[in-house]
């Protein structure tokens, strides 16, 4: 049985040049920006080469192809989604060696003792090296866990990440293009949590006119899911780019919220307490931090950004923001991003306790 020299590579310590080759595109990202000086969460990546072995060594590859090569040359849609149910569940119902199962309980347990916290709730996110490739548009198409904790709960999530490399929208993609599974290996993310005062989106140009001279926010107490679902309606800010000076801040009646359910162990919505609804989520110190950090990762890529962050309950003014997600803004006026992410970026599901609902 092989295993790799290699089975995880901390955010914090793995090469920026080599980061999305070991831990994917997304995760990749969070160490280049980590290096960059952006405050990103702890955490580390479940790397392609252990996808590979666990694939290899338990003979998934083998009953993978068999359901693929099944298909045929045009399968119906019915079809594809059947093939897609039966792998996924493959990778349910196939444990980890115990050699790796000891590997990724060892990292997240140094996660829980880097944090001085017991049974660390986490993001579990997919992070395929293939997502943002030029000649393909699989971005948002995979799925992350949130609020998973303990070691055992880690490790399935792990696997649920792994099938969803086949998904039906990814299988019926790389069937349509040609592409192998064999080329396209999935790692996965697991980050802290950040326990979340206020999230939301920031874009370092205008998402819908596209004007570069000013940072768009929204945001919402607690995590930002309820706000990329488009379940609430966020507070909604505007900052011009040459001064910092807050251009528009519209303050919404939010009914919903994304918190922590500590019983169950999940991130799930509520109904938002009464009091917090009609409230400003942002004071200007903490829009200004917003707008630096959104400002900053425009600069070290050099195109407009799309940007996930979280302030933490725990953050004191003058601290930066936590940023989770950075990506290419995809929809400007008449204007394309340097790049070849891809536009569906923001179909991408999350997941909450094994329930897929839209998000990003």
């Amino acid at each position: 049985m092989t295993q790799p020299k290699d089975a995880v590579v901390w955010v914090d310590e793995v090469d920026p040049a080599t980061a999305v080759a070991a831990a994917g595109s997304k995760m990749g990202r969070l160490t280049e920006l980590h290096h960059a000086g952006v405050e990103v969460p702890p955490g580390f990546a479940v790397t392609v080469e252990a996808y590979r072995a666990h694939c290899a060594d338990t003979g998934l590859d083998g009953r993978i192809d068999e359901v693929i090569s099944g298909l045929g040359v045009a399968p119906d849609d019915a079809a594809v989604e059947k093939a897609s149910a039966t792998i996924r569940q493959l990778f349910a119902d196939t444990p980890m060696s115990d050699e790796l199962g000891a590997v990724l309980t060892e990292a997240y347990e140094d996660l829980c003792l880097r944090r001085a916290e017991v049974n660390v709730p986490t993001a579990v996110r997919s992070s395929a090296t293939g997502e943002d490739a030029a000649d393909a548009s699989f971005a948002g198409i995979f799925d992350t866990y949130l609020g998973v904790s303990g070691p055992q709960r880690v490790l399935q999530a792990v696997r649920d990440c792994w099938g969803s490399l086949f998904t039906g929208r990814a299988l019926a993609y790389r069937l349509r293009k040609g592409i192998s599974h064999h080329d396209m290996p999935i790692a996965v993310g697991v980050i802290e949590l950040i326990h979340a005062r206020a999230s939301g989106v920031a874009f370092s140009v205008h998402p819908v006119t596209g004007k570069p001279d000013r940072v768009v926010i929204e945001t919402n107490w607690g995590w930002g899911e309820a706000v990329v679902q488009g379940v609430v309606d966020p507070d909604h800010i505007e900052v011009g780019k040459s001064d910092g000076r807050i251009l528009k801040y519209q303050v919404a009646n939010k009914r919903i919220v994304s918190a922590f359910d500590y019983a169950e162990g999940r991130v799930t919505e509520i109904d938002m307490p009464e009091k917090l609804a009609d409230r400003k989520v942002l004071d200007d110190e903490q829009v200004g931090a917003i707008v630096e950090a959104v400002c900053a990762i425009e600069k070290h890529y050099g195109y407009p950004v799309d940007v996930e962050w979280v302030i933490s309950r725990h953050r004191r003014s003058g601290d930066p923001v936590c940023i989770v997600q950075s990506r290419p803004v995809t929809v400007t006026s008449g204007e394309k991003a340097p790049t070849a992410y891809d536009p569906v970026a923001n179909a991408q599901k999350f997941v909450f306790s094994g329930k897929a609902i839209p998000g990003r």
